[in-house]
């Protein structure tokens, strides 16, 4: 009897247990969060930039950085779903990488001092992706893999 019981079909919240979480899930979840808290804190100090230097357009400036703190949001939501092992997280820390990459692209063409931040999103990107791509991962989030029965 305690054979069959081991084969439970309860969701996967249910079945994991809580304070086990596999290491790639928690090192996902670590690259969305500090991709997010970048993004929320390079948009507070375009924040306080726009404030305190009159020279440019503010009305830009303050859009600018709003828009940065909302997209740091993204992962940070993303982040906190990753950790709690809900599976619909993926998908906002999926595209978060993703875009990720042509900004790093960006950032690497650049001739100034942004190539090293180019270099480290990157890696932070590639370094999500696979993370986000492992089975230990997809397994942990209750995620099936294509031609894998449902029952």
């Amino acid at each position: 009897m305690s054979s069959a019981s081991s084969a439970d079909t309860s969701s996967p919240e249910q079945r994991a247990e809580p304070g086990i979480r596999p290491g790639r899930l928690t090192a996902a979840a670590a690259v969305a969060g500090v991709e997010g808290l970048a993004l929320v804190a390079g948009g507070l100090v375009m924040l306080v930039t726009s404030l305190t230097d009159r020279a440019g357009d503010l009305a830009s400036a303050l859009m600018g950085a709003a828009t940065l703190v909302a997209l740091g949001l993204i992962p940070l939501v993303a982040a906190r779903g990753l950790w709690l092992r809900r599976s619909w997280s993926r998908g906002p820390a999926v595209i978060t990488q993703v875009l990720a990459l042509p900004v790093a692209w960006q950032l690497l063409q650049a001739d100034s001092v942004m190539i090293p931040a180019g270099i480290a999103l990157a890696v932070l990107a590639v370094t999500g992706l696979v993370l986000l791509a492992s089975p230990s991962t997809t397994e942990a989030l209750g995620i099936k893999r294509p031609g894998q029965d449902s029952a």
